[in-house]
């Protein structure tokens, strides 16, 4: 029976994805649930299982095509058997004797481009350092490779046909060493949403600092025992998410979106949490965040910030919100100002807390100030409302007993 591999439906933010690198070959034999290929999208790496234990009989779009939401990528052969490879000394001795055997292939992860390559210029794949998930040698790397060599390969002509490098390393007129790497399709739509928001967006900036002292000392008197009860522990992004929740609440517009010549006001608080990953700045989003409390928002966070890094978070997860909060502090930042998600009309950015003299009741105090930056889209949010806003968020933090009582 042949069974058809789709690409998953992708939400309707997702136009298209691109197939990263097949794990299994055709005539492979491959079980149900196994990983067949990883395809990328503008927001997250999907693993494409198999729908049914069998033989991959073909694969209809390689590494590096670009695919549609449900479209079919391969065939499995539910009664098929898997081919079966020739014995070793049988393949050495019916060889050419002017073709060497390259060590072998399957010691080392190879992509199915990769490995076609590696025996067409009869090439030693353990000599060639992969970039690819878990060190696999892609396309990309032999042919890096082989221009590194100057293109010279162990057969007597170059590689024929050979499509396009996907990066590739050239040297400068001096002699300076350079590598050419395309965009990933995270990084080439995150490019493309962020210029989207500038020429868009009437987007301003307000300022405004917070002394973070209430809260410092609210978390050491109470670490211990929250992390005890709680499983997780107490940070600041669960105070920073319930002060802006608050705020949105006494200003709706922050938390609204542009549709066209309508203003529209959500009912509902969905905000998104900047974590960095290996593939760049995802955004995932805490749904109904008025309804969580701090250790939910807390072991949320940390969730998505641990699956950020394994590459396990979900489209669902990643689309939609309708505020967001990014926190360039733990890099270092000490002043900045972020950048809008569409079509979300305002952002907080959080920074580095920092030791400074301020005055308080006519002295001189060293007080642990962070600055606070709030992007929004003056389109539909007037200067008064958004600096009202940051100053709802600063007082917040600095009388968190008040997010507490719901006062």
């Amino acid at each position: 029976m042949k069974i058809e591999v789709k690409v998953p439906a992708l939400s309707e933010s997702v136009a298209e994805a691109t197939l990263l690198s097949w794990h299994k070959q055709p005539g492979e034999a491959v079980k149900r649930d196994e990983t067949l290929v990883d395809i990328e999208t503008d927001k997250v790496v999907l693993e494409v299982t198999a729908p049914a234990d069998g033989v991959l009989q073909e694969i209809t779009h390689g590494d590096g095509d670009v695919v549609n939401s449900e479209e079919v990528i391969a065939i499995i052969d539910s009664e098929g058997e898997a081919a079966t490879p020739a014995a070793p000394a049988e393949t050495a001795q019916n060889a050419p004797a002017t073709k060497t055997t390259p060590a072998p292939a399957d010691v080392v992860s190879l992509s199915p481009a990769a490995r076609k390559l590696v025996v067409e210029n009869n090439l030693d794949p353990a000599r060639i350092h992969g970039t690819g998930r878990d060190n696999r040698i892609t396309k990309a790397d032999i042919l890096e490779y082989l221009n590194a060599r100057g293109g010279k390969s162990g057969r007597p002509q170059p590689v024929a046909e050979a499509p396009a490098p996907q990066a590739s390393a050239t040297a400068t007129a001096d002699g300076r060493l350079e590598k050419r790497v395309p965009m990933s399709r995270l990084r080439a739509r995150v490019a493309e949403r962020l210029k989207e928001a500038q020429n868009t967006a009437a987007i301003l900036t307000t300022f405004n600092e917070v002394n973070m002292k209430p809260v410092m000392d609210l978390r050491s008197r109470y670490k211990d025992s929250f992390e005890k009860k709680h499983g997780t522990r107490l940070g600041f992004m669960s105070f920073f998410t319930r002060a802006v929740v608050e705020a949105l609440k006494q200003f709706p517009v922050i938390n609204a979106s542009l549709d066209g010549q309508d203003i529209v006001y959500h009912g509902y608080y969905d905000i998104g949490i900047a974590v960095g990953s290996p593939r760049g700045l995802v955004v995932p989003i805490l749904r109904d965040a008025e309804q969580m409390g701090f250790a939910e928002i807390e072991a949320t966070i940390r969730d998505f910030g641990q699956r950020a890094q394994d590459g396990k978070l979900t489209l669902d997860e990643l689309t939609g919100g309708t505020f967001s909060i990014t926190n360039g502090g733990v890099f270092g930042s000490l002043l900045s100002t972020p950048i809008l998600n569409p079509p979300q009309s305002a952002i907080l950015g959080m920074h580095k807390i920092q030791e400074r003299p301020v005055v308080e009741n006519g002295e001189i105090v060293i007080r642990p100030i962070m600055y606070l930056a709030l992007s929004y889209d003056h389109r539909i949010i007037d200067g008064k409302d958004a600096v009202l806003f940051l100053v709802a968020v600063k007082d917040a933090l600095e009388d968190p007993a008040r997010m507490l009582l719901e006062l």
